[in-house]
């Protein structure tokens, strides 16, 4: 019998003893994929006290930055190619599990060369989520998973909160940088652990959170804890972070620090954005695109109660500006400009940036506000830094330790009764159509909100203005039925060339501040720049 015939013959006796293969694959069920996290180390008691205590201990020995060298297939991966390495959903931590939150981790690649231990916490125990190439898609990156080494590591995490298992709301990940959104769900400025020199000549220094400790929520919390290990060549420290998901999300951050050496500039709480071009500063200017910024102000609450505003520049050299205060009640860099039209961005939606409040808890004592204003060309540098720097010396032998929140928002939530500004705009000043016999300087700046919609428009509202140099002339305000506020002009004339010009301005009536303070840093033009302005 030919095997034809064989086959034909023999299917109805040889089908009751055994399937055929094929028959065998139609019917074996698919397999299931794996679900959640499966490779975990064996559990350690922790605390947020023995993090404490492993902070200390690791600063009283020498610092160690033990980075292996990255597989050469993961080194050379370019931007491109390390985006497209995506965690799969279902190995999330706490999927399948019926909670508010789950975590997706993050593979190094590009940038991103220190692996970060990662930790589930639960019951007082924590365990080491070990690296598995099986928690990663690597179809798109060209790298293959059987070349991905098991003791590879993570780079960072994402928060996920069950309104939305595919967007995330924060993520922590380089350094000490971690990002968050509010319910827009834009992404914009950045957070830091800790900043240290940040603005001196020296170069600075960037802490790396080295562990976090993931604590497994209770049914139906829309709170998350996080811890994290911070190590750097000058100091170790312990963090934990209260994170509570909503249309604000609110951070409420414990750390102690425990200095290796003498620090010259300590930096808690800093902000890191990006200011590039706006209404007040244009000196890029050959962009399409009316405004480019992630801020565009730092926000003050002092520790007497005055609120100001300082709004952002992109100078021609390293800027540094201190604003001393004592127990000061919030700072934040904020991103006042809402409107589309002023932007016309339909990538990056900088208008929907949102903003980061620092409000401390308990007595910060005396120390300053600093503002850090770097030049840029490149709208993705972050160039712009803001933080808090404690009066006196920091040095090692001792603990420092500081409490804050952060509000992660589309408008401060403890903004002021007063009017705020709305707008900076500035250039040339003098009297249109007559020569200018001087050089001049003209600042224009809008306040909206609080009183000002009640007044009349014959209110006698006064402009108070101090300068630290020159004298200030053709001084108005007016009402600006276009926006119900009050615009306030005043020409500048310096006397000394080529110095800063400090600069403060609120409206007042009766006695009475109506607005903030506006505060801001001017440096004339050379003198033959200047000449180059008058005309007649």
């Amino acid at each position: 019998m030919n095997r034809r015939g064989f086959l034909r013959a023999g299917a109805a006796t040889m089908t009751s003893i055994a399937p055929w293969p094929w028959d065998f694959a139609r019917k074996k069920k698919p397999a299931q994929p794996q679900l959640g996290i499966t490779q975990l180390g064996s559990p350690q008691p922790f605390s947020f006290e023995t993090l404490k205590k492993q902070a200390h201990s690791m600063s009283l020995g020498a610092y160690s930055e033990p980075v292996p060298a990255l597989p050469p297939a993961i080194a050379q991966l370019n931007w491109d190619q390390w985006e497209s390495i995506t965690y799969l959903p279902q190995r999330a931590l706490w999927y399948g599990d019926d909670l508010c939150f789950r975590i997706r981790f993050d593979h190094l690649g590009f940038t991103m060369k220190r692996p970060v231990s990662m930790y589930a916490l639960e019951g007082g125990n924590a365990r080491q989520i070990l690296f598995d190439p099986t928690l990663f898609d690597y179809s798109r990156s060209g790298l293959k998973p059987a070349d991905i080494p098991k003791t590879l590591g993570f780079s960072g995490f994402n928060l996920l909160f069950h309104t939305d298992w595919i967007s995330d709301r924060a993520v922590f990940q380089g350094a000490s940088y971690f990002r968050a959104v509010d319910g827009s769900g834009q992404y914009g400025m950045s957070q830091r652990g800790l900043a240290i020199d940040t603005g001196l000549p020296q170069p600075e220094e960037f802490p790396d959170f080295v562990a976090f400790y993931l604590e497994k929520p209770k049914p139906g919390s829309t709170l998350l804890t996080v811890y994290a290990l911070l190590d750097s060549p000058s100091v170790a420290g312990a963090y934990r972070f209260v994170i509570d998901v909503a249309d604000t999300l609110v951070m409420d951050v414990d750390l102690s620090l425990y200095p290796r050496r003498q620090i010259t500039r300590l930096g808690i709480a800093p902000g890191t954005s990006m200011y590039l071009k706006g209404e007040n500063d244009h000196r890029v200017s050959d962009d399409w695109r009316p405004q480019i910024h992630d801020s565009d102000g730092l926000q003050l609450h002092t520790g007497v109660g005055e609120w100001i505003w300082r709004p952002l520049t992109n100078p021609g050299v390293l800027r540094v500006n201190s604003y001393l205060d004592d127990n000061p009640r919030g700072f934040g860099l904020m991103q006042r400009d809402r409107r589309f039209e002023d932007y016309q961005d339909d990538g990056t939606w900088y208008n929907r940036r949102p903003c980061c409040w620092v409000q401390p808890k308990g007595d910060w004592g005396k120390g300053e506000v600093m503002l850090v204003e770097i030049p840029t060309v490149d709208e993705t540098m972050d160039n712009i830094v803001a933080f808090w720097n404690p009066a006196g010396e920091v040095v090692p032998g001792r603990a420092y330790e500081y409490g804050y929140r952060l509000y992660w928002c589309r408008q401060n939530p403890f903004g002021p009764p007063l009017a705020q500004v709305e707008a900076t705009r500035d250039g040339i000043g003098g009297i249109v159509g007559q020569p200018r016999k001087e050089f001049s300087w003209r600042f224009v700046v809008d306040f909206v909100g609080g009183d000002l919609p009640m007044l009349a428009h014959d209110a006698q509202v006064t402009p108070v203005i101090s300068t630290s140099n020159g004298h200030v002339q053709l001084v108005s305000a007016r009402p600006l039925t276009p926006v119900n506020g009050w615009r306030a002009m005043f020409d500048l004339v310096p006397q000394e060339l080529g110095q800063p010009i400090d600069l403060r301005l609120y409206l007042s009536m009766d006695g009475q501040a109506l607005t903030e303070t506006w505060m801001y840093e001017y440096t004339p033009p050379p003198l033959a720049e200047q000449r180059q302005d008058l005309i007649g």
